[in-house]
């Protein structure tokens, strides 16, 4: 940890300090350095001279997470446009690499460096990707048009706060579940009974954190957009975690970004079986366990009331 009135612009940390990690690092024979801040081009490429190993920062740490746990077709372009547009932003040209010049087939001619042509594939690539995307949201809207006699109900939430397992609680089903950041990155709508002939659509979304990056926000719009047309959005919370009030407030302003801060909303603090006393007294705020199933009723309940399911 490092306090500073400011950052560094050309290191992030000073030029003393990065040579502190550098020393650091080669004494643990460290692989990998992780820095918590997003860094700018010329703080990476400066980093780099000092520090042997490679860096990997906030959003190239969650873009890799968010790789490893695409599973669809529709998840695998998301994550590579949010990649590419990353990589977008922070190509640079330092050096040698301004000078090399292209020449071939695909070039505009000899005069063109290799930065231009990196840009320019970049954005051919990127131009692709919006147009698959395009045409996922496009199959998305015409399922969307089918009548649908059941209310949709969204479940939205910080990351790793149970969303997967509240939904196989409710629904019995076997959603993919695991104690691990972002492991559901493909909407997954499942059909939830709650009372007799009282059922719901029910999907489980994208978890959210803090300063979630823009380009992972825009890349996933083909998934949030089931957030617009649901009637009420279950907002999950982790009562085991002393720091869900930051949790909330982070999850709360994506949803203004969103433009959602009219939709209906119903606050669920999860895993009180693992929280450790009393669940925080949050006024209409439902405690529930996915575990143990503690509360579940009282949740079918709430959502029969506030999603106005016709009978």
């Amino acid at each position: 940890m490092q306090r500073r009135p400011h950052v560094d612009p050309a290191t992030l940390v000073g030029s003393g300090k990065a040579q502190e990690i550098a020393e650091r690092a080669k004494a643990l024979d460290a692989k990998l350095v992780l820095v918590l801040n997003d860094l700018r081009p010329r703080q990476r490429k400066n980093l780099e001279r000092v520090i042997s190993v490679p860096i990997v920062d906030r959003t190239m740490l969650i873009l890799d997470v968010f790789a490893r746990h695409a599973r669809s077709r529709e998840g695998k372009l998301q994550v590579e446009l949010a990649q590419l547009r990353f990589r977008q932003s922070n190509l640079i040209g330092v050096g040698a690499d301004l000078s090399r010049l292209g020449g071939g087939i695909g070039t505009r001619g000899p005069g063109e460096t290799k930065l231009e042509v990196d840009r320019r594939r970049i954005q051919t690539r990127i131009s692709v990707l919006r147009k698959q995307l395009e045409d996922v949201r496009r199959q998305r809207g015409t399922r969307r048009a089918a009548p649908h006699r059941e209310p949709l109900v969204a479940l939205v939430g910080y990351t790793n706060v149970g969303k997967s397992s509240l939904l196989n609680a409710l629904a019995r089903s076997d959603a993919f579940v695991a104690d691990q950041p972002f492991a559901t990155l493909d909407p997954t709508i499942r059909r939830v009974y709650l009372a007799p002939e009282r059922y719901v659509r029910m999907a489980d979304t994208v978890g959210f954190i803090t300063d979630l990056p823009k380009d992972l926000v825009n890349a996933f719009l083909a998934t949030l957009e089931e957030l617009r047309e649901a009637d009420l959005l279950v907002h999950v919370l982790d009562a085991s975690n002393p720091d869900w009030p930051r949790q909330r407030a982070a999850v709360e302003a994506i949803l203004h970004e969103l433009e959602l801060d009219a939709a209906p909303r119903l606050l669920v603090f999860n895993k009180i079986d693992a929280a450790p006393g009393e669940p925080p007294g949050e006024p209409g705020a439902l405690a529930v366990s996915a575990r143990s199933g503690v509360g579940l009723d009282e949740l079918r309940a709430a959502i029969v009331e506030r999603s106005a399911a016709p009978a």
